[in-house]
């Protein structure tokens, strides 16, 4: 299997941690408390993602049925429980088996999912000031998202570089082991300059809002210029070794990430860009939102395409269910938001149903995907004890 033949191996094809192959069971050895917490790896913050998303992308539809916001608030309050639920596991996971965590880091496989920590932080920060102030009050949304963010976005630099380094002196890598998985810890800079603007509105106007206004375009700018990097050697791997393995074939998708979050965050920035910075910057920024996210929106229609191509060719051979699944659900959420950001900055019908037709897709991945994931833990599939 090309794909995982990077060295040193932390996890087999058959650990559940392994995102090819999360459902057979490794046992852990007999000392070790909480055996259950070993299996869980950082792949499990994309289930938190994902379910923010469909909350944030719900919220930003241009079509608001009766009722959606109240779902809305629901979907946002569950990806909340299942943030703190998560990260007080994983800290048990690096309290009771370090030396698993460690191994994570140094398996090329799964230490790309680092990145999924600060978009989970991210998106349910950004969600709780989109429709959780709803349900806790502004004042309170507006502190736990900066808090958020602010975790979410160092951790997201960080990992966008310790990754990368890891991948160069401590991963053994070949050409063909070139997974969209590594994608992941390259779009986390993006997605926190997709979710900034949320919070300049709220800052003193002056120099703290034009700040935080060129800190996004600067995140904006290392995850895009990082995802040109690296998309030319996932899609030489595709056209050179062939399909992925089918438990990875839904990471197709997670190309779609970068390309629909730089067009939120163009969009979004743009929508406060004169409140931050004065004339001409402000008007050409908003004409730099729907010059730049036109395009790259095409360009990721393309590529939704052939995911999806892929993707049914997998479950005509017989793809069963994977923690890869969630890869359909947090990506094609950040097209729903770049087309509804584009549907503001152009007044095109088009994009509004452009953006109904994805949330419509993303909502029955996202319900697929959190079926399978509660019954394989209620089955113990996922999280062997």
């Amino acid at each position: 299997m090309a794909t995982t033949l990077a060295r040193p191996r932390a996890l087999t094809p058959g650990t559940p941690g392994n995102p090819q192959n999360p459902e057979a069971p490794v046992p852990a050895p007999a000392h070790k408390a909480f055996p259950a917490l070993r299996h869980l790896g950082p792949n499990w913050y994309a289930s938190v993602m994902g379910t923010a998303i469909v909350a944030n992308a719900g919220a930003a539809l241009p079509y608001q049925l009766p009722g959606q916001r109240a779902a809305c608030q629901f979907v946002w309050a569950l990806s909340a429980a299942a943030l703190l639920l998560l990260l007080a596991a994983r800290a048990g996971h690096w309290l009771h088996h370090r030396d698993q965590a460690r191994a994570h880091l140094l398996d090329a496989a799964v230490a790309p999912f680092y990145g999924c920590l600060a978009m989970a932080l991210l998106a349910v920060g950004a969600g709780t000031l989109i429709v959780g102030k709803d349900l806790i009050g502004e004042p309170a949304a507006v502190a736990a998202d900066a808090v958020l963010f602010t975790f979410g976005t160092v951790i997201g630099l960080v990992t966008a570089v310790a990754v990368p380094y890891l991948m160069v002196v401590r991963h053994r890598i070949e050409a063909a082991d070139a997974t969209p998985v590594w994608l992941l810890p390259l779009v986390a800079p993006m997605v926190s300059a997709a979710v900034g603007p949320l919070l300049v509105p709220h800052l003193p106007a002056g120099q703290a809002r034009e700040a935080l206004l060129l800190a996004c375009y600067a995140m904006f700018g290392t995850s895009l210029l990082a995802t040109l990097l690296m998309l030319p050697l996932v899609f030489a791997r595709l056209v050179t070794a062939g399909p992925l393995p089918l438990l990875l074939t839904p990471t197709l998708f997670l190309v779609l990430g970068p390309l629909g979050q730089s067009t939120t965050a163009v969009n979004q920035l743009a929508d406060v860009a004169p409140l931050a910075i004065g004339s001409p910057y402000a008007g050409a920024l908003g004409a730099f939102a729907v010059v730049y996210g036109v395009p790259v929106l095409g360009f990721a229609l393309l590529w939704l395409a052939l995911a999806a191509a892929m993707l049914v060719r997998a479950a005509r051979a017989g793809m069963g269910f994977a923690m890869t699944w969630w890869a359909l659900t947090f990506p094609v959420g950040t097209c729903v938001t770049g087309a509804a950001g584009l549907a503001r900055h152009t007044g095109l019908t088009a994009f509004a149903w452009l953006a109904a037709a994805l949330f419509a897709a993303l909502l029955a991945a996202w319900l697929l995907a959190a079926a399978h994931t509660l019954r394989g833990l209620l089955t113990g599939r996922l999280l062997p004890r």
